[in-house]
């Protein structure tokens, strides 16, 4: 069985191993495969995993021996899974890998609003502290988070970690999913609309899929029922920003300020993307999930799905 990774740099790029999918067949692992050369590398493939590679309906239809798409990641919109369907193509992703890792991120990027730690460091290191007259100095205001209403955006599985998470620092939890009717069965968390969620919070942290209803969810009119005070965070996709519409809001301190770790719908962002340049901005490149310890699960899920399918019995299949 032949075996293809197109795009195996960002999950492994040295410390992680691949023996254990080379034993379920003749394996080949490229670092990234550009659109040009995916039917030349996975001509004769039977397995193909991919992390950001798109696989597209034509693609699909010129690899003949194409059995199974294995997608290194939770989402799975890089597939053409319509096409997969009418050809019995089986598909699976890794989901829940990197809960853990994504909320530790959004509270890393709302605590350095917060804090401030780098910027107070730098200075440090650069001699102001020692300037000082007083024993202490700080650049910016410090924000306490205990007594503030987290609203979060998306209940799924890291949605509900950041609950957890946010009432451990003492705040309020509003959360709004469209997919759950009813609240999830979580502790003194309250639940509402989106608008309400909107509204009442201190911090805004998105934990939502990308789809067609949720593209542009945050936009011009939805961040105008935000408070001027409250803070921004996304750990989710970029798509569910209008990035113009987010960085007019930060330029015009309608919102104090965002957390963001993805940046429009394709990555790296243009370089002329207006969050780029925004006011009170932090921006990390899409490493929520990077953890090693979230990237090892997402290695051995990946192997394992490979290795039930192998089996007859399929698992994660989307």
């Amino acid at each position: 069985m032949r075996i293809v990774v197109l795009d195996g740099y960002t999950l492994n790029p040295g410390d992680l191993s691949w023996d254990r999918l080379a034993e379920l067949g003749d394996l080949a692992v490229y670092e990234r495969t550009p659109a040009d050369l995916i039917t030349t590398r996975a001509a004769e493939a039977e397995v193909i995993l991919t992390n950001k590679t798109p696989l597209s309906a034509e693609t699909i239809a010129a690899l003949p021996h194409l059995q199974y798409i294995g997608v290194l990641a939770t989402g799975y919109n890089v597939v053409a899974v319509a096409a997969c369907r009418e050809q019995e193509i089986v598909i699976t992703n890794v989901p829940g890998y990197s809960t853990a890792s994504a909320a530790q991120m959004a509270f890393a990027l709302l605590l350095e609003h917060c804090q401030r730690v780098g910027a107070h460091s730098n200075a440090v290191l650069a001699g102001e502290w020692s300037r000082q007259k007083d024993f202490c100095f700080w650049l910016h205001p410090l924000t306490e988070l205990a007594g503030l209403t987290m609203g979060i955006i998306g209940m799924g599985q890291i949605g509900q970690r950041v609950g957890t998470i946010a009432q451990a620092f003492g705040m309020q939890v509003i959360a709004h999913s469209r997919t759950h009717p009813e609240p999830p069965p979580l502790s003194n968390m309250a639940w509402g609309s989106l608008e309400t969620v909107l509204k009442q919070a201190d911090v805004v942290s998105l934990h939502c899929p990308l789809t067609d209803v949720t593209e542009g969810l945050i936009n011009r009119e939805r961040l105008r029922l935000m408070k001027p005070t409250s803070f921004l965070i996304n750990t989710a996709r970029g798509g569910l920003l209008v990035d113009q519409d987010v960085a007019a809001a930060l330029n015009n301190d309608e919102i104090a300020g965002a957390g963001l770790d993805v940046l429009a719908a394709v990555e790296p962002p243009q370089a002329d993307n207006p969050l780029l340049a925004a006011k009170n901005v932090i921006i990390t490149p899409h490493i929520a999930w990077a953890a090693k310890a979230s990237r090892q699960r997402l290695m051995e899920t990946a192997v394992a799905n490979v290795a039930a399918w192998v089996a007859g019995q399929p698992e994660n299949t989307v």
